[in-house]
């Protein structure tokens, strides 16, 4: 396996319908292959808006099961096409009452790897999740895939440093983490939050937002989605904080042993002094 991983992020602009929003981002999967990326994500739940400003039934109906729904299926053939991995954080079904904000891992050759949920459900002005979605029940799995040991944390989850470091002990290389935040309401943290859990945890971090407004009111998402490696150093240049963009980048994985030969905090770690923190 090269040390080197070539991968993708997408930052894509709702397009007004589910099937030309799964085109859209189609076309930009192929558009990151042809650039010869191995493994690509794309935003929070991508196929639709992120309607979770607002709290109506109306769109449960954008909920789809995972592996059989549509968008799954078609991000299938995608990876056969494209030979990549390929990231689908989409809004799951799983029955009439049970829905979860969710990515799923599909290797080139389309077989279905797996799922993250996402663990942390936020229910504040402007983000009504808990109306919509269960806390995630997956606990924090990393996959074995073509490109190495990958994983997910979503969006709100960025904000609990105990599922970044989970991830890590559980042998993660790259971690994704898929996003709808906006303008003004987190992007310092945005700037600073990603580059400290690559540091913490000595492994690359893929950071993905939405661009635009959805034409819903209080949503004025800001992109500038980026890589950053285990140093903490922004990998090239942020995204636009206006337009679509495909962000490709190459990852070199050798980085991550030197990396932990010189901090080293896995190392170091005292877990038998931490037990008061999840005892709380």
């Amino acid at each position: 396996m090269s040390k080197v991983v070539r991968a993708a992020l997408v930052q894509a602009e709702w397009t007004g319908d589910r099937d030309s929003m799964v085109e859209k981002n189609i076309g930009y999967a192929h558009d990151a292959a042809n650039q010869g990326s191995q493994v690509i994500c794309f935003q929070e739940i991508f196929n639709a808006p992120y309607f979770c400003n607002k709290q109506e039934n109306q769109y449960f109906d954008t909920a789809e099961a995972i592996p059989d729904g549509p968008t799954v299926q078609a991000m299938i053939k995608v990876a056969k096409e494209t030979g990549m991995v390929v990231l689908v954080p989409i809004f799951e079904r799983v029955d009439e009452g049970t829905f979860y904000n969710t990515t799923a891992f599909i290797n080139p050759d389309g077989e279905f790897l797996g799922i993250y949920r996402k663990t942390h459900i936020p229910q504040v002005e402007g983000f009504w999740e808990k109306f919509y979605f269960r806390p995630g029940n997956t606990g924090y799995p990393v996959f074995d895939t073509a490109v190495g040991r990958i994983a997910a944390y979503i969006c709100y989850d960025r904000h609990f440093p105990e599922g970044w470091r989970a991830l890590g002990l559980n042998g993660a290389r790259i971690v994704f983490n898929p996003s709808a935040t906006t303008r003004g309401h987190s992007k310092h943290l945005w700037q600073v939050e990603q580059p400290a859990a690559a540091v913490a945890n000595e492994y690359f971090v893929g950071a993905i937002n939405r661009i635009g407004s959805e034409d819903l009111e209080g949503t004025d998402y800001y992109g500038t989605s980026y890589f950053v490696n285990p140093r903490g150093e922004i990998i090239g240049n942020v995204a636009s904080d206006t337009e679509d963009e495909v962000v490709v980048r190459d990852l070199d994985m050798s980085l991550i042993e030197e990396v932990r030969r010189h901090w080293a905090f896995y190392r170091d770690r005292r877990p038998e002094t931490y037990d008061s923190i999840s005892a709380r």
